[in-house]
């Protein structure tokens, strides 16, 4: 490996490391250069024959603040309508992770598991897109299914990662696909276009105490098998 190989192998590292789920997000707004500058590298994402499935709805302003308050309203009234289907209970070691994954949330703000109330509130902070100046609404096409939402995840992934590279944080959101026909209506969609989720994106603010949490990470040998 040459000394370029080895510096852009450092920086990759360090990018994926450093990103993470963020809940807790600065007001501030992000200089539309830059917007710009970081979609058009996520849109560098492999796909299948290059179809490239995924349309992507940067939300920001007086759109997002109507959805900032029609979703807890609409998730407290039981309004909620979704485009594709969602099994929520795990088994065995996947509902260990994801135990482990909101104990560890729940702890950074103080809470236990008999707080109820309060970690339904935490929860809530999803639908208000935890204070975030803008979120990215992910769709694809009516007529497409797994392998094109294969291709929407390593698109959600690069820009998550193209994010993280240029100082922001950013926190991927199943819970938004929740709210499909509400999103379309605000963004003036058609319902050919079907939401899969959404990510909140922005500053963080590192003085939000639950942006001290951290996941854990399987170990390689439970996730990965080697062949030779």
């Amino acid at each position: 490996m040459n000394i370029e190989q080895a510096t852009l192998a450092e920086c990759f590292s360090a990018v994926v490391r450093q990103r993470r789920s963020v809940r807790g997000f600065r007001q501030q707004a992000v200089d539309q250069g830059l917007l710009e500058q970081v979609f058009t590298l996520a849109g560098r994402a492999p796909s299948n024959c290059n179809t490239q499935p995924w349309r992507t709805h940067v939300v920001s302003g007086e759109k997002l603040e109507r959805l900032r308050e029609i979703l807890p309203l609409n998730t407290t009234r039981g309004l909620m309508t979704l485009d594709y289907p969602y099994e929520p209970k795990y088994q065995g070691v996947y509902q260990e992770r994801q135990f482990d994954a909101a104990n560890r949330m729940y702890q950074a703000v103080g809470l236990e598991r008999k707080d109820k109330q309060e970690r339904q509130a935490v929860f809530m902070r999803n639908y208000r897109f935890f204070g975030a100046p803008h979120v990215a609404f992910l769709f694809l096409p009516a007529q497409f299914g797994l392998r094109e939402a294969a291709d929407l995840g390593m698109y959600a992934q690069t820009l998550m990662l193209a994010l993280t590279a240029h100082g922001l944080a950013s926190c991927p959101q199943t819970s938004l696909g929740f709210h499909a026909d509400a999103v379309r209506e605000v963004l003036e969609l058609d319902a050919d276009w079907k939401l899969v989720f959404g990510i909140s994106f922005g500053y963080e603010d590192s003085s939000d105490p639950i942006n001290a949490a951290r996941m854990g990470r399987a170990a390689l040998e439970d996730t990965t098998v080697f062949h030779s």
